[in-house]
């Protein structure tokens, strides 16, 4: 089952390796992973997507949690959440017939159209997971995908409450 922990901890060098050191040592797969700091720069917010069942993600929160730098960690998907990626991709577009193709793909999934070279598009997108995979599967009959380029999934816990230290 796909897991997306939010995990709030220390804005210092080493604590993201210190993390990933620990999925690596448990032989934990991470599917995707993004970090930024927060709006307090003292500390940072890792999105880990990763698959497990209830026993595996228990194991690997309590590993995370006995990290000195971890001040919290969050399973989302747990709670009502909002979570989002960002897929940049290109696409051969060589003819009128393929441009078409690809602009009405586009409309559907409330893509962009973000550069235009002679022969190609570079378009974007910010969605589920799940719908930009269904994105590329239509982007695959119409035309020739050249290079895919996806952020991993950012997520936030809906309501007022807030993942603070």
């Amino acid at each position: 089952m796909k897991r997306i922990l939010s995990i709030l901890l220390a804005n210092e060098p080493g604590s993201l390796s210190r993390i990933v050191g620990l999925f690596s040592q448990r032989a934990y797969n991470i599917d995707s992973l993004t970090v930024c700091p927060t709006a307090d720069k003292t500390l940072s917010r890792i999105t880990i997507t990763t698959h497990g069942d209830d026993r595996v993600v228990e194991q690997i929160t309590k590993q995370v949690n006995k990290l000195v730098d971890v001040l919290k960690v969050i399973d989302l998907t747990e709670v009502q959440h909002i979570e989002r990626e960002l897929l940049l991709a290109k696409v051969f577009a060589r003819d009128e017939l393929t441009r078409a193709a690809v602009t009405r793909v586009c409309e559907v999934f409330q893509a962009s159209i973000i550069d235009m070279g002679k022969q190609s598009y570079i378009l974007q997108m910010v969605s589920t997971a799940d719908r930009i995979e269904s994105f590329l599967d239509m982007l695959r009959h119409e035309s020739d995908i050249i290079e895919v380029v996806r952020s991993g999934a950012v997520g936030i816990g809906r309501g007022d409450k807030a993942l603070k230290g």
